[in-house]
């Protein structure tokens, strides 16, 4: 087994690192620089032709690509502690979190990312800036439903620190880094997100 990572700022690995923490597991661990192009090179290529990290290459011949899918990969191995809920109705309302997180801001997010960021005009082109840059106000709509959402609840499902709240920690992060903050009167995201942040896991 062989976990292919890369450095902050990218969120996806991420994910992954703060997943194990939480699980207290240890990988063996190639770093793929993104900066460098190495996701792009042959030889990480013939892993993921997609060009992209995480993935993980499970007894030397199998690959996956996706963090929720390699997540869930070691939650099957791995199911305790929790990290994907607990039950039909746990198991469906993390999913359902993870899936709003992914869909409403980073979706946007990814667009304001890719089309107005410099770190990504070597790659996307041609860049969309206005476009780019008309996503912002959805990103910042997005974290005011979260914010919303969180008022009354100390994680994402309601019950306990889950997946759910590892996708959405990174995805915040990752937003500072492309330069959308989260807006001064939400609270309770902040308040979530030093929480969050508090943790161990979040050092990975």
């Amino acid at each position: 087994m062989l976990f292919y990572d890369s450095p902050n700022p990218a969120p996806n690995p991420r994910r992954v690192r703060i997943y194990l923490a939480e699980k207290g597991l240890s990988v063996p661990t190639q770093t793929i620089s993104i900066r460098d192009g190495e996701h792009r090179g042959d030889a990480f290529l013939q892993v993921n032709p997609l060009g992209q990290t995480p993935a993980l290459v499970i007894d030397g011949a199998d690959v996956l690509t996706e963090s929720i899918a390699i997540c869930r990969f070691f939650e099957a191995l791995h199911p305790s502690p929790p990290m994907f809920g607990s039950g039909a109705r746990g198991v469906a309302e993390v999913d359902q979190w993870i899936r709003r997180v992914e869909m409403r801001l980073m979706t946007p997010l990814a667009m304001v990312w890719q089309h107005t960021h410099p770190f990504t005009a070597r790659v996307v082109k041609p860049q969309y800036t206005e476009f780019g840059e008309s996503q912002r106000p959805r990103v910042v709509a997005a974290m005011q439903e979260l914010d919303a959402a969180l008022a009354s609840r100390e994680w994402l499902d309601g019950k306990g620190y889950s997946m759910a709240d590892i996708v959405l920690l990174t995805t915040i992060d990752f937003a500072v880094f492309v330069g959308v903050a989260m807006p001064e009167d939400a609270t309770a995201l902040r308040d979530w997100h030093a929480r969050a942040s508090a943790r161990p896991s979040a050092q990975a």
